[in-house]
């Protein structure tokens, strides 16, 4: 008897749990705009039926759209760089010849001297524009267009060489106050691989070993050595040249929210994939249901 009462205890309670994690998909979910065909600046105003739990919306909009949110490498990316330096201190005119700006497509990853000497290292000093004496001078948006069209990883550093000894109160030192690496989609979309916090700098050092490159998350400087030729690099990390950001939607509704509609407004014209997305969901698992509209915007 004791057996079968408990038994009975026990497909009651995974009879209640079966029916705690069920779960009813939102099938009676449905979207239409009043119209498909609206001007810039209009209400765009969406009629929404059902009572799903979430609601994400994904206007089409660049950075918006459903068919790209899993997309993190795009090729064809356009990639720049700029940054900002400073020669101060030392004798006039500034010897613009002891700085290098470097780019590597084979770098191994590897950050040790003989894989940094290893890589082949291709020359862009003469894209730049360096300080002649005056603080925050900017480089200009160098162009690497030609390193991302290759489709492998980009690795960038600065070299600091003296070619001659000098006194100290003869040599200028450097500061690289800014540095920013950005890549923009065909898309228009615009990806920010590196800023000078972000760069994962590494110092090496193959010449005169009682100076190195001063690294913090503001800024770069050379130390003057005026015993020995200084042969001293930063580099930073590696960057896929054609990664960019994945595409995300904007949460509508969540499970204690009613909706029935929806605005937004469009300020360019075009021809925009509407994507919304409804979604009921437990501990265990989630039901959804995807609609998409083509929505025409004019002038």
């Amino acid at each position: 008897m004791n057996k079968l009462l408990i038994a009975s205890i026990v497909c009651f309670f995974l009879a209640s749990c079966q029916k705690t994690y069920e779960l009813a998909a939102p099938d009676d979910f449905s979207v239409e705009p009043e119209k498909t065909s609206y001007k810039i600046g209009d209400s765009v105003r969406f009629v929404i039926n059902g009572k799903p739990e979430n609601i994400v919306f994904w206007s089409g909009e660049v950075g918006r759209k459903y068919e790209f949110r899993k997309r993190t490498v795009v090729e064809g990316n356009s990639i720049s760089l700029n940054f900002k330096t400073f020669a101060q201190f030392g004798l006039m005119p500034i010897d613009q010849s002891v700085i290098k700006v470097y780019v590597s497509t084979d770098f191994s990853g590897k950050y040790d001297a003989a894989s940094v000497r290893a890589a082949t290292w291709e020359d862009i000093t003469d894209k730049a524009v360096l300080s002649s004496g005056l603080d925050q001078t900017p480089s200009g948006n160098i162009d690497l267009n030609s390193f991302a069209a290759r489709n492998k990883s980009m690795v960038l550093a600065l070299a600091y060489k003296t070619s001659v000894i000098k006194p100290e109160a003869q040599q200028n030192r450097w500061v690289v106050r800014s540095f920013d690496l950005k890549s923009t989609n065909q898309q228009g979309e615009e990806t920010v691989l590196a800023t000078m916090a972000t760069a994962g700098w590494t110092a090496f050092n193959f010449s005169g070993p009682a100076t190195t490159w001063s690294i913090t998350s503001a800024q770069l400087l050379t130390v003057r050595n005026s015993t020995e030729l200084d042969d001293d690099w930063v580099v930073t990390k590696q960057f896929n040249p054609n990664s960019t950001t994945p595409d995300i939607g904007e949460s509508i509704k969540n499970i204690s929210q009613n909706l029935t509609n929806y605005t937004r407004v469009y300020t360019k014209a075009g021809v925009y994939k509407v994507t919304f997305v409804a979604t009921n969901a437990n501990l265990e698992r989630s039901a959804t249901v995807v609609k998409e509209i083509e929505l025409n915007i004019t002038q």
